[in-house]
């Protein structure tokens, strides 16, 4: 088990649809931390209903969940897995911190030990990305649909503003992961 004082006990990602958040998890994953997917809830959601795993389904579902618990609410559905997490000594990383209300959730329970890792790619990277990708590939509009939606009704920009560290990734997949890697070593010392 790893100690706290060598990585940040708890990290959250966050940045836009195909800048690298998944593969930046999973170096952290190589690292020794525990994923908390929170973009899961929605997919476990939509699974348990029945419906097809679709953009329009998984909108669906995240609204329904916000209605329900408000904007915080991915990190309300997942803070129970993560406080289990910590107190068994574990290192937690969140693949997907969507919106402000969820950074105040995360910030309020667990204070400075919480790191925010933006990643951040160009455009027409992120398009060819997501194009490209085997689950959910999407097309340059419905990109552009999505950005506009996160940062406009879920506020998303805040917590890409306010993180701790900021990555570009318009390179190699390996070249991601050593600027994680470094980056972790960096959040340490804050």
């Amino acid at each position: 088990m790893t100690s706290f004082q060598e990585k940040p006990a708890l990290i959250a990602l966050v940045g836009l649809a195909g800048t690298g958040k998944s593969e930046a998890g999973e170096v952290l994953l190589e690292m020794g931390y525990q994923i908390v997917y929170f973009g899961g809830t929605v997919l476990e959601q939509v699974q348990k209903r029945g419906m097809a795993i679709t953009p329009e389904n998984e909108r669906v579902v995240r609204e329904e969940l916000r209605a329900q618990h408000g904007m915080a609410a991915m990190a309300l559905l997942r803070l129970p897995e993560i406080k289990a997490l910590l107190a068994a000594g574990q290192l937690v990383a969140i693949d997907g911190l969507y919106s402000f209300a969820e950074y105040e959730v995360l910030k309020a329970n667990f204070g400075e030990q919480l790191k925010v890792l933006a990643i951040h790619a160009p455009k027409a990277l992120r398009y060819a990305r997501l194009a490209a990708r085997k689950l959910r590939p999407l097309t340059a509009r419905q990109v552009d649909e999505r950005d506009f939606f996160e940062i406009k009704n879920l506020d998303k920009g805040g917590p890409i503003a306010i993180a701790d560290a900021h990555i570009i990734n318009e390179g190699s997949a390996c070249a991601l992961h050593e600027k994680v890697r470094q980056t972790v070593k960096q959040l340490t010392s804050q």
